[in-house]
């Protein structure tokens, strides 16, 4: 298999999904604002919410919307599957929770005398 043959094997929503993620991953480690922190892990969401997407997705078919019962039979053999479609629907609503909660944090530290960037607080003991 030559490298053109595996270049178009490779699902491109995926792909760019990876890359998300890997960038989001790389504004955790390499930042240290907690704010920045905190909109990184939201952006590694995201490519997290593509790849769920992407597994779900076959092509040349359609979306999971029934027309009519009469050809419920044939229409769910070419339907996609909805359930990841689902997960990532939740994913997003539980992920807006998370960044609020973690940005509500971050402007507590910061409200409270504490600086924004977590190399102050390195001390902290649990």
């Amino acid at each position: 298999m030559n490298i053109l043959e595996f270049l178009a094997g490779i699902n491109p929503v995926a792909a760019s999904g990876a890359i998300v993620v890997l960038i989001g991953l790389w504004g955790i480690l390499a930042r240290p604002n907690l704010f920045k922190i905190a909109i990184a892990f939201t952006i590694m969401e995201t490519g997290v919410n593509l790849i769920i997407l992407s597994v779900g997705y076959i092509r040349g078919r359609t979306a999971p919307i029934l027309d009519s019962a009469a050809d419920a039979a044939t229409a769910s053999a070419r339907m996609t599957d909805p359930v990841p479609q689902a997960l990532v629907l939740t994913a997003i609503v539980i992920g807006l929770a998370v960044t609020a909660l973690m940005l509500s944090y971050a402007v507590r530290l910061r409200a409270g005398g504490g600086a924004s960037s977590i190399e102050s607080y390195g001390e902290e003991k649990w």
